[in-house]
C-alpha cells in the first residue's frame, strides 16, 4: 500500500508560486531543442556498439554521460558520478555501472525524485550493431533535457537523475540502486522514469502509473499537461491493455511502494531489432515529449509531498 501521504488529496497538500510555470513550457523551450538532437545522434551512433552492459561501448556511453553532467554542472550523487555492481545472469558475469547526478531542492532538499532513464541496449549481434536510439537513447538524452532545465529553474524537491545500467538484463541497475541503499527508500517521493519516448505513429506519449496513485491521477485529471501531442493514461493494468507496470525500471521503485511515473510509446516495428536507428525517430514528437514531460513533472514537484 502507498504511503499515506501520498494517497490524500487533501492532508498536507500545499501549493508554492511557481513564476516560471506562469509561461507554458509548451511556447518557450527552456532546453535547447537542437543539442537535445545532437545528443541522441550521438548517443545512438555505431560509435557506441549498441551500448551493451560492460562492453566498450557501454563504457564510452557512460563517460558520455558523466560529460554532459559535468558540463551542465549536476553535482555527482556518488563518487565520481558513478555506482558500480556485478551480477550473474544465464552463468554469464556481468560488470555495470549506474550515473548518479543530483540537483538540490529549494523547499525539500531531503526529499528524493528520481528521474530515471536506462543507457543500456542491444550490443552487437550477428555483426549488427542494435544502436536503440528510441530504446533508451531517447530517455537519456530528455533526462539530459531535464538536467539542463532544472539547472536554469531548480527543482523544490532534490532531484536525483539516475541512467541505470543492464535494464536490459533483468533490470539490474535499478535493483541495485533501491538494494544499495544509497538514497534511502523512505526519502524517495517519486520514480519518473523514461523509456522510449521519441516517436510514435499516433503521437501518443502514456503515462503509467497514474492508475496506482490518486495524487498523480489527479495531476493528470486537472491540468492541461500535453504540448502538441496526445497525453494519454493507461497501461496500468486497469484498462484491458498491456500492463507496463513492470516493464522497466519503474518497477523496482514499486516494489518499494514508491509512486512512479514511466512515459513511453507503444512498440513499433524497431523495437530491439538493428533498424531503431536515428531516422527513425520524429524530432518535433521528441521536443514535444521531453516538454510535456517536463510540465507533468513540475506540477508534482509543485506540491508537498508529505505532511
Amino acid at each position: 500500500m502507498f504511503r499515506a501521504y501520498l494517497m490524500s488529496y487533501f492532508i498536507g497538500l500545499c501549493f508554492f508560486v511557481n513564476l516560471k510555470a506562469q509561461t507554458s513550457n509548451c511556447e518557450s523551450s527552456y532546453f535547447s531543442e537542437a543539442t537535445l538532437l545532437k545528443h541522441i545522434k550521438s548517443l545512438s551512433s555505431d560509435a557506441f556498439e549498441g551500448r551493451r552492459t560492460g562492453t566498450a561501448g557501454a563504457i564510452k556511453a557512460k563517460q558520455f554521460i558523466v560529460n554532459q553532467f559535468h558540463a551542465l554542472g549536476v553535482l555527482p550523487f556518488t563518487k565520481n558520478y558513478e555506482q558500480r555492481f556485478s551480477f550473474y545472469k544465464e552463468k554469464v558475469h556481468y560488470k555495470g555501472t549506474n550515473i548518479l547526478g543530483e540537483i538540490k531542492g529549494t523547499h525539500f532538499p531531503d526529499s528524493y525524485m528520481v528521474i530515471s532513464a536506462h543507457y543500456d541496449h542491444e550490443g552487437i549481434k550477428n555483426g549488427e550493431i542494435y544502436n536503440g536510439a528510441d530504446d533508451n537513447a531517447s530517455g537519456v538524452c530528455a533526462l539530459l533535457s531535464f538536467a539542463e532545465y532544472f539547472k536554469k529553474y531548480p527543482p523544490k524537491h532534490s532531484v536525483i537523475f539516475a541512467a541505470f545500467d543492464a535494464e536490459e538484463l533483468n533490470l539490474q541497475g535499478s535493483k541495485y540502486f533501491m538494494k544499495s541503499g544509497v538514497a534511502q527508500s523512505t526519502k524517495i517521493v517519486l520514480n519518473l522514469n523514461l523509456d522510449m519516448v521519441s516517436r510514435s505513429e499516433t503521437n501518443t506519449l502514456f503515462v503509467v502509473g497514474t492508475s496506482h496513485n490518486a495524487r498523480l491521477k489527479w495531476i493528470y485529471k486537472k491540468n492541461k499537461l500535453a504540448c502538441g501531442i496526445i497525453l494519454e493514461a493507461g497501461h496500468d493494468g486497469l484498462d484491458g491493455r498491456e500492463d507496463w507496470t513492470y516493464a522497466s525500471d519503474h518497477m523496482s521503485f514499486f516494489l518499494e511502494n514508491i509512486p512512479f511515473l514511466y512515459f513511453g510509446v507503444d512498440d513499433h516495428d524497431d523495437y530491439h531489432e538493428p533498424t531503431d536507428t536515428f531516422d527513425k525517430i520524429q524530432p518535433q514528437f521528441y521536443i514535444n515529449a521531453v516538454k510535456t514531460m517536463i510540465n507533468y513533472f513540475e506540477k508534482v514537484d509543485d506540491l508537498r509531498l508529505y505532511y
